[in-house]
């Protein structure tokens, strides 16, 4: 059955989309794996991509985002300085550089993706501490170096 160029194949793939994502993924990648192209459901195999791209982005963001709110409570917080603020910016440190060596076009992105994490750092720290937003720089303070360095703040690691 053949209607302006869509087979019967191509309803049932867009439907079964709808209806059961995780048997649509499985059926398209059945079709890829023996090259049945004619039958991929294109269209959303599109969408799906670019929405994995768009993952990759915003994974990058939220660690930064952690990253940066976690260096802000360090900074404007030092009484309160703990472990877990200390192992978080490690943690977050290490999921950025494993991001940027899996993705290397995210560092294109680096900039945009700072001043936006920026701001759910900022949010995070007004979330979790008595700061609030005048109390912190209306941009970020930190530039891409200082991000990614592990020794940065000095006193991340005291010396005894």
């Amino acid at each position: 059955m053949q209607r302006e160029g869509i087979s019967s194949s191509n309803i049932m793939q867009s439907n079964l989309y709808e209806s059961d994502f995780y048997a649509w993924t499985l059926e398209q990648a059945k079709l890829l794996k023996t090259g049945d192209f004619a039958h991929l459901d294109i269209a959303h195999l599109v969408e799906e991509i670019e929405a994995l791209g768009r993952q990759e982005r915003r994974e990058l963001e939220n660690c930064l985002g952690v990253l940066i709110g976690h260096l802000l409570k360090w900074e404007y917080q030092p009484e309160r300085r703990s472990k877990s603020w200390r192992v978080t910016t490690q943690m977050q440190r290490r999921e950025i550089k494993d991001l940027l060596e899996e993705n290397p076009s995210l560092q294109s992105y680096l900039t945009q993706a700072i001043a936006k994490a920026y701001l759910a750092g900022r949010d995070l720290v007004c979330l979790e501490t008595p700061l609030d937003y005048p109390d912190l720089p209306p941009t970020c303070p930190y530039p891409l170096e200082q991000l990614l360095d592990p020794d940065f703040p000095q006193d991340l690691y005291p010396t005894e």
